[in-house]
């Protein structure tokens, strides 16, 4: 139990109705979740209103509510606070419900498009290897130490981001890495945390069904940065037009990286092979398993971040050559007949774009390079043609099919998909509308030495149909489908 006057500690207050001294149980802003000595935050979400249902809060026990207006009936016995934003008030009474865990340890944020999950896993990975306690909230998993919880959002609600926070003080760890979204910060979600630093990979065409304009998806990523304190880090990735956008207002101590601008840390490709990348980062060579000139920002940001957090540089370079890639992210096979699998979470235009030409720029030409790629259901329209046109102009053939179409047609994303193909790569195409028998027939194409492309879910081991999940994983499905056809 804590007293709700400390809970409150820190965030501005238009009115009180009622003690604040009163002892309260636990934060909850979903009302069916309430319990008897509850203090409940009405929070005005995409789909529903949480001023809906003070009422059904209050008949569950709740004895305080926290709302941006009053109801017209107050009930005695209830305290109820009014502010003039309920997410930011979650998100600083979550922190103080569990003592401000962010202050207790080093916490990194990671923002962008792409690269999030790779930079905050491979971040997780080092400073393990360097022997350190390490947490990650990232959209794969969520460690607390060596301790794996399954992760349900890019970026978790206040008070899960905070009650992961605290077990990780109890668990001593000392540095935690997060993917910070744009919906987690437009939601407040990540206020009230102290962070050491963050980190500013790229801004291409996403989440456009949520954002209303690329301009406002740009400023809610900036919003992170001009939060940042002054002891805190920023480094952002200035070959990125918009790295230079998000220092604008940051009060944070300033870093770049970059591979074709001027930057504090900068990097150049010497080799780049699917065995891995030879870098030169400023003065040293280091060689990684990771694959593309797009892994090639992700390595030197991580290099960067390991620097500014105290590692010393020859350290730096041991450790990066030991990283492993993550799941989901150019994730390959080689089968028995030298037929070469990648899975990758490319899911927007700029991602399978990296991938494709990363591919092809390893590649002989003397193989196929065959693509199976889809869109997902319920989300940003505008950006599927464009993937079928990159796919089709980047592949030698391509596969259309279903991505998670959710609660769409299926058929109906995939002729956004293909209304995306030039003319002179029509005879490139198929579509077919199941995503194993896709699969299965890129493997059927494909001969000694081909490469399959399967692009769009990478880590996720399901697949989203009319709002019902079934399982599904692209580098089982492929490793089985090509394991079958050479039997």
């Amino acid at each position: 139990m804590m007293i709700l006057k400390d809970i409150l500690y820190k965030v501005p207050l238009l009115a009180v109705a009622g003690s604040t001294t009163v002892s309260v149980n636990n934060l909850v802003f979903h009302s069916r979740k309430v319990t008897k000595n509850d203090v409940f935050i009405a929070v005005k979400g995409t789909v529903s209103d949480g001023h809906d249902y003070i009422q059904t809060a209050i008949n569950q026990g709740c004895v305080a509510v926290v709302c941006e207006h009053l109801p017209d009936t107050l009930i005695n016995n209830i305290v109820y606070v009014e502010v003039s934003d309920t997410s930011s008030a979650l998100a600083i009474m979550a922190s103080n419900f569990y003592g401000v865990p962010s202050a207790n340890l080093k916490l990194v944020g990671v923002t962008g498009t792409n690269g999030k999950t790779t930079i905050a896993t491979l971040l997780y990975q080092l400073f393990k290897n360097a022997g350190y306690k390490v947490g990650l909230l990232s959209t794969v998993k969520i460690m607390v130490d060596d301790a794996e919880f399954k992760a349900t959002h890019t970026t978790p609600d206040s008070i899960t981001i905070n009650s992961y926070l605290k077990q990780m003080n109890d668990a001593g760890v000392e540095f935690c890495f997060m993917e910070v979204s744009s919906h987690g910060i437009h939601q407040k979600r990540t206020e009230g945390l102290q962070f050491e630093g963050g980190i500013f990979t790229n801004l291409t065409h996403d989440h456009l069904d949520y954002h209303s304009s690329f301009a406002e998806y740009r400023d809610v990523k900036k919003a992170f940065f001009d939060g940042l304190s002054k002891n805190a880090f920023a480094l952002v990735n200035v070959d990125d037009k918009n790295g230079l956008i998000m220092l604008q207002n940051s009060a944070a101590k300033k870093h770049t990286y970059a591979l074709k601008s001027y930057a504090d840390y900068k990097a150049q490709i010497l080799e780049n092979q699917f065995t891995g990348l030879l870098l030169k980062i400023n003065d040293s060579e280091v060689w990684t398993r990771l694959i593309g000139s797009f892994n090639a920002y992700n390595v030197l940001a991580i290099y960067a971040t390991a620097e500014l957090l105290g590692l010393e540089k020859v350290e730096i370079l041991r450790l990066i050559s030991d990283l492993k890639s993550v799941s989901g992210r150019f994730q390959y096979l080689i089968s028995e007949s030298k037929i070469t699998a990648i899975v990758d979470y490319a899911h927007t235009p700029d991602a399978l774009k990296n991938v494709l030409e990363t591919i092809n720029s390893i590649r002989t030409k003397n193989e196929e390079l065959i693509t199976v790629v889809g869109c997902g259901g319920d989300r940003d329209k505008t950006k599927r043609p464009k993937m079928g046109h990159i796919a089709s102009a980047l592949s030698t053939q391509v596969v259309f099919t279903s991505d998670n179409p959710r609660t769409e047609n299926p058929e109906t994303i995939l002729n956004e998909v293909e209304a995306g193909v030039e003319p002179q790569n029509f005879k490139k195409t198929v579509s077919i509308t199941n995503r194993k028998q896709a699969i299965k027939t890129a493997c059927q194409m494909a001969k000694p030495n081909d490469i399959i492309l399967i692009a769009g879910k990478g880590h996720e081991n399901y697949q989203e149909i009319n709002g019902e999940r079934f399982d599904f994983d692209d580098f089982k499905i492929v490793q089985e489908l090509l394991n079958q056809l050479e039997k």
